[in-house]
């Protein structure tokens, strides 16, 4: 008899029914495509397999590498090369991103290089609404950004990093969200700034990302194969229409029954493989993210041979630019070899490959009264929904 059904075959329902099959208990897990991974995926670009979703995950809370240490990948996982990220402003030059910073927030708004970025009338009244006392939290991270450090700080720098970490706007996101520990840090600093120092300074020495050798996507056969290994079943090509129908405790992992009847949003990902050796010195660092108004339509640049070992090596010679977008242009491919010349001030002459993937970022969850893994619960970037599907299964098998 089954005990679990999960439905949705993405890394949250399989990290759910892996942890569960674990157990001992009955697991079946159905999938509608004829593919596991969801967003987290592969596809190959110029010869090179890359990853079509996710490249990066954070090592906030170590869920993730947890997860991939049981399942023997522990040795795989891989820090970005050492270099600064930049940002292109609405008008000028890029500017490397300030050192001292969590999510864009500033620890001191009043350093050289967060002057460079927002402007000296800005980074003065920034500094001016922190001294005030606080008052209640506001429930988004925009919100909040707004109130202790004003508009031009939010719009300037805070959210074209929010924006490439979660593909929302800060006042989109809850604070606990953004990380999990500012709130109390905000409590016991007395000020927004000070409690980004405070959580920089606790923070573990390396990278607040990590990879892994050959890509993300490597997570998502170890987990079936671990799955099935330890009795689950996998069920490709099964839509399930009806979730109360299903054997046992049914967990959804599925975004489009997860979600609250609204659309999500449309994220699209263009990938080039050129070749140039001007970027053999990697000018803008491992990428740019770029704010509103910039000349560009891209949201983010990812120049991922520059921030991933392994990959330069896979490469040879060749590099591998990932463009976002909130819009898909009307010629994806031409728009991202356009944007990424102007954000790398580097003509590209040579595009030996490319590749458009688009993907929908879902609603959040409605209020069903269903057991929901996910990002529809947990929010975007794989630490939250690996912690968050862990943590859904340990409550069951407690009950």
């Amino acid at each position: 008899m089954t005990d679990f059904s999960v439905v949705g075959g993405g890394v949250a329902g399989l990290v759910v029914a892996r942890r569960l099959a674990l157990s001992g208990a009955e697991v079946v897990l159905f999938e509608a495509s004829d593919r596991l991974g969801g967003t987290v995926a592969r596809h190959e670009v110029a010869g090179i397999g890359l990853d079509a979703g996710a490249e990066s995950f954070a090592v906030r809370g170590g869920a993730v590498a947890s997860l991939l240490a049981e399942l023997g990948m522990a040795g795989d996982i891989v820090e970005p090369r050492p270099g600064p990220a930049w940002l292109q402003p609405a008008r000028g030059a890029a500017v490397p991103l300030p050192a001292t910073a969590l999510l864009g927030i500033p620890a001191d708004p009043l350093a050289d290089d967060v002057v460079r970025v927002v402007g000296r009338e800005a980074a003065l009244r920034a500094a001016s609404l922190d001294a005030l006392p606080l008052g209640p939290t506001p429930t988004s991270l925009g919100a909040l950004v707004r109130e202790r450090l004003g508009e031009h700080m939010l719009d300037r720098l805070v959210a074209p990093v929010v924006h490439g970490v979660h593909s929302q706007h800060p006042d989109d996101l809850p604070i606990e969200r953004a990380h999990p520990g500012l709130p109390a840090a905000l409590i016991e600093a007395g000020s927004l700034t000070g409690a980004v120092a405070r959580l920089r300074a606790a923070a573990p020495p390396g990278s607040a990302v990590a990879g892994i050798r050959g890509g993300i996507n490597r997570l998502v056969p170890a987990l079936g194969d671990d799955l099935e290994r330890h009795g689950g079943k996998v069920r490709l090509g099964i839509r399930v229409e009806d979730p109360a129908a299903l054997d046992g405790t049914v967990v959804i992992a599925a975004s489009d029954l997860a979600a609250a009847p609204r659309l999500g949003r449309r994220i699209d990902l263009v990938t080039l493989v050129v070749e140039q050796d001007e970027l053999d010195a990697a000018p803008r660092g491992s990428g740019l993210l770029v704010a509103a108004g910039a000349p560009v339509a891209a949201r983010a640049l990812t120049h991922a041979t520059a921030k991933w070992a392994w990959l330069r090596e896979a490469a040879d010679g060749r590099h591998v630019l990932r463009l976002s977008y909130d819009a898909v242009p009307a010629d994806p491919i031409a728009a991202a070899r356009a944007d990424a010349e102007v954000l790398l001030a580097v003509a590209l002459p040579v595009v030996v490959g490319s590749a458009h993937v688009a993907w929908i970022r879902p609603a959040p969850a409605s209020s069903s009264g269903a057991i929901v893994v996910g990002e529809t619960v947990a929010g975007s970037g794989l630490a939250g929904i690996v912690a968050h599907a862990e943590r859904t299964a340990i409550d069951l098998l407690a009950r």
